[in-house]
């Protein structure tokens, strides 16, 4: 949850063309009578402030009222140079640009277009919309984020959802407001329950991005694919996000957890996600010692700044789930992708999180691609690059329920935990 964003610019910027469907982010014209034409990349400078290594859960960068400023910056420019404002900014904090999306005149060179635009002194760069094309997964095609996840190629995603999906198996993701609605996970739970009690309250980043990295939809056209595509989640919401539009932190209380935690046994989870740390507490560790002798999978992120990595991370049954980039693993705690994940946020958009939160979705969608097979399975049934611990190895993981033609060839020192 602390490290930097880094992605590659180009497949950043080229994901971003398709990263959300014309009718969820179509802005009005800055120059409504400029035929519609190609699009165009224009990257405006971040200030310094903006790259904050230590962010919290939520994966934001800079305040909501820096956000707003660059994009009325943007929208002018579209408006001087005879643009169309196409879609909201994706940070890059790690190459301080801001980079938007606009439309250029049908009957205007497109060299002619990006010359003018560069000259603009907010403008760090303009370029033209490439397109990529992957060679390697076809069936993937659907999915314009999908190159991006980390998990595609580090975990032989697709090569995974040819034998599990993690079809019918319940996942109670036990965090903020989960965005139903959005396109990437709309039609995926079985449950929306508000433990919070704080009145209505409209969706919130960390919830939805945990939700979509274990169970966004597959083949849909649009965003990311999650680990899990045809789980069945539960979003009960036992966390708030600070009252604070520019507020970073989510938080949670011992009775809202307990609240969430009884819902999700009650109703059948079999893997529970609890993408955060706090101290000990007796309700909540009964409560999980219960969800453990149901042989329910219970999965939390780790915190290498809190004794033993923080609770519920360090209660006994709980696979402790961090970044795969940290530099050492203590036993018993695993890695997954935490860094530059692309995954759903509130109001049918994406973007880039970092943490121990999203590898923790990871692991909880993996569980699940593990239970699809073996309802019973073990709820640590992992395989990593130590005995008692280590990066996970998806894809040795997934075989050894006897369905991953050759996955297993890829553990070479791991062994299975549980």
């Amino acid at each position: 949850m602390r490290l930097p964003a880094a992605l590659g610019l180009a497949a950043a910027c080229a994901a971003i063309a398709f990263a959300a469907p014309e009718p969820l982010h179509a802005q009005p014209a800055a120059a409504e009578t400029v035929a519609a034409g190609p699009r165009i990349l224009v990257m405006l400078r971040l200030p310094p402030e903006h790259f904050r290594p230590n962010a919290g859960y939520g994966g934001a960068y800079g305040s909501q009222s820096g956000v707003k400023a660059r994009r009325r910056i943007a929208r002018g420019i579209a408006s001087r140079n005879g643009l169309q404002f196409e879609e909201d900014g994706w940070p890059m904090p790690v190459i301080g640009v801001d980079c938007y999306v606009l439309r250029a005149p049908a009957d205007e060179p497109m060299d002619s277009v990006i010359a003018r635009v560069s000259t603009d002194p907010q403008v760090a760069w303009a370029q033209p919309m490439h397109v990529y094309e992957t060679q390697a997964d076809a069936a993937r095609g659907g999915d314009p984020l999908f190159a991006a996840q980390p998990a595609a190629k580090a975990w032989r995603l697709a090569e995974l959802h040819q034998v599990a999906t993690g079809r019918g198996v319940r996942v109670a993701v036990v965090d903020s407001k989960i965005d139903v609605s959005h396109p990437d996970l709309a039609g995926q739970f079985i449950a929306d329950q508000d433990f919070v009690n704080r009145g209505p309250t409209a969706p919130e980043r960390h919830g939805t991005g945990v939700a979509g990295i274990i169970a966004a939809k597959a083949g849909n056209g649009i965003g990311i694919a999650g680990v899990a595509p045809r789980a069945r989640l539960m979003a009960l919401r036992a966390c708030w996000q600070g009252a604070s539009s520019a507020a970073a932190l989510t938080l949670c209380d011992s009775l809202s957890l307990a609240k969430a935690l009884q819902f999700a046994i009650e109703h059948r989870a079999g893997v529970i996600n609890l993408s955060l740390t706090g101290p000990q507490d007796r309700l909540l560790s009964q409560l999980l010692d219960v969800a453990a002798q149901r042989r329910i999978s219970v999965v939390a992120a780790f915190d290498p700044q809190a004794p033993k990595g923080g609770f519920p991370a360090s209660h006994r049954g709980v696979l402790a789930v961090a970044n795969q980039y940290l530099p050492t693993f203590p036993p018993g705690v695993y890695g997954a992708p935490g860094q530059d994940v692309p995954t759903t946020q509130p109001g049918g958009r994406w973007n880039l999180v970092n943490g121990s939160s999203y590898a923790a979705a990871h692991v909880s969608g993996l569980l699940a691609l593990v239970r699809e097979e073996d309802a019973s399975a073990p709820a640590g049934r992992l395989v990593a690059t130590q005995p008692t611990g280590g990066v996970v190895d998806a894809c040795a993981t997934v075989a050894r329920t006897g369905r991953c033609c050759g996955c297993g060839r890829t553990a070479r020192n791991g062994r299975p935990a549980g």
